[in-house]
């Protein structure tokens, strides 16, 4: 129990740093480059791309079967994709359909990253339950992920009209559902080999998910030259480096 407690801390902690970080740096700033945030989202999904590949998959593998790993990683995606289908559906983003563009773009950045931290989290709680080194690096991987996440939710509800206090708070706010997602992959990675590799499979599946459909076409938008995708290919040799090290 004081294990799980402490794998809830971690996650909890990661998810509000990163996302407050990138908060704080939202509201502090007047003017953010375009190129500059396109760099930063492309740097985020180069880094994750890197661990999923060189780390949480040759783990998963390595310490269940190739068909818990798979049954994790499809499992993963489709879980996010049912996410993103659920957001731009619901009501609430019909409520804020009239409402100030930039503003509405912020509140809907807020409640996405909200809900994508909790896969995360099971990337950090199911990574401590293989090993110490992998969970490491994960709750590395993903702070410096939150963090231009943070200033992306950040700039338009600062310029849609939200005071600074208020942009914080709703940045802070988004990354607490991380504590709870890895209270669920400590537990769940806890019951057998075959649980761990799942769900090392399921936080790669979402965090792939998050890279290709999110960060990069996010980056694109924001910023078409090759600044962007150089931000990319640096933070896979980052993340190549940081699983090697280890």
């Amino acid at each position: 129990m004081n294990y799980l407690l402490k794998i809830t801390l971690i996650g909890l902690v990661s998810g509000i740093t990163g996302t407050s970080i990138g908060g704080l740096i939202g509201v502090l700033l007047n003017n953010t480059s375009n190129r500059y945030l396109g760099f930063i989202l492309e740097f985020s999904a180069g880094l994750m791309t890197a661990v999923v590949c060189f780390e949480l998959v040759p783990e998963a593998l390595n310490l269940s079967s190739t068909f818990a790993t798979f049954s994790g990683l499809f499992a993963g995606i489709v879980v996010i994709l049912a996410i993103e289908v659920y957001i731009s559906n619901t009501h609430f983003t019909k409520r804020h359909k009239q409402d100030n563009s930039l503003l509405r773009t912020g509140i809907l950045m807020a409640v996405g990253i909200a809900l994508h931290n909790l896969p995360e989290g099971f990337a950090v709680g199911s990574g401590f339950q293989a090993s110490i080194s992998l969970g490491t690096t994960i709750t590395a991987v993903i702070i410096m992920h939150d963090i231009p996440e943070g200033i992306a939710m950040a700039l338009p509800m600062k310029a849609g009209g939200y005071s600074r206090i208020k942009t914080f708070i709703y940045t802070f706010l988004s990354g607490v559902p991380m504590g709870l997602g890895a209270l669920l992959g400590a537990i769940l990675g806890g019951l057998s080999d075959f649980f761990i590799g799942a769900c090392l499979g399921f936080a790669a599946g979402a965090m792939l998910y998050i890279v290709f459909v999110n960060l990069i076409p996010e980056s694109k938008k924001i910023y078409l030259g090759r600044f962007s995708s150089v931000g990319n290919l640096l933070g896979i040799i980052c993340g190549i480096i940081i699983t090697l090290y280890s």
